[in-house]
């Protein structure tokens, strides 16, 4: 079975469309960065070399210092996918941040989001 191609994507070419997609809806890129950086614990310098170094999601997710254990708390659908169903453990770790970002644009509060 072929891999599926979001694993080889750029994460620093998606990371602007997910701040773009928040500050439709007057969130922030300060809210995106502190979502990111409790899913993985990078830290926001960190964050940004990898944005500019354009790693792919799979070696972004595979050098994350800490994954968050909390995030197992995110639950629901995400293009039309039950987030708790999806086997393949990369691609739950991009639902996951999909699901967070896409709460964030929904205007959900942030203690809501980071599941305290």
């Amino acid at each position: 079975m072929a891999e599926h191609k979001i694993y080889s994507m750029s994460f620093g070419k998606v990371y602007p469309l997910y701040i773009k997609k928040v500050e439709r809806k007057n969130r922030t890129k300060l809210e995106v960065d502190q979502i990111i950086c409790w899913l993985t614990g990078y830290d926001t310098i960190r964050l940004k070399q990898i944005v500019e170094e354009e790693k792919d999601f799979r070696t972004f997710f595979k050098e994350a210092p800490q994954l968050n254990p909390n995030r197992e708390q995110i639950k629901g659908m995400i293009c039309g996918v039950r987030i708790e169903e999806i086997e393949e453990p990369l691609m739950q770790e991009i639902r996951y941040m999909d699901k967070l970002i896409d709460e964030l644009a929904k205007g959900k509060k942030m203690e809501v989001i980071l599941r305290s």
